[in-house]
């Protein structure tokens, strides 16, 4: 049996619901996933085992691919992991969002890879489905092993 931590905001529901998915994957498979939501009132600590950050796409401003655009909600996640040595910790991106928005689909998480030099190693629209989550559970575990 082995755990994985996957990091995670949610703001809608969405993500909530596909960290669901995920969770009862992992328990039908005898692993675990060891999930913490990241929110304004989360207490920042030092990450200790390597992980991956879900994460859903929402912003405002300008095209929707610019400089202006700004990310909402999600800085709570952002500054956990730039808390300590966090990011090193970093393995990979997975990004939720809605296809409808073309260039802006999982925009956030790309920005985060980015910014932390990690793979968007999977992405969902919307609240995905048991298929995907089953998907990206075998991605999780591939990303970080045994780490």
């Amino acid at each position: 049996m082995s755990t994985f931590r996957v990091l995670y905001t949610t703001i809608e529901g969405n993500t909530e619901s596909f960290v669901k998915k995920l969770q009862a994957i992992a328990m039908f498979s005898d692993d675990d996933i060891d999930f913490k939501e990241i929110g304004e009132e989360t207490d920042y600590e030092n990450e200790t085992k390597p992980f991956v950050a879900l994460v859903p796409t929402y912003l405002t401003g300008g095209t929707g691919t610019g400089p202006e655009v700004i990310e909402e909600f999600t800085t709570p996640l952002g500054e956990y992991i730039d808390y300590g040595n966090n990011a090193r910790k970093l393995r990979g991106m997975i990004g939720s969002g809605n296809r409808n928005f073309n260039d802006q689909y999982i925009l956030t998480a790309k920005r985060y890879a980015k910014k932390y030099n990690v793979p968007v190693i999977a992405d969902y629209e919307l609240r995905g489905t048991s298929r995907e989550a089953e998907k990206i559970f075998d991605i999780i575990k591939e990303t970080l092993g045994d780490d």
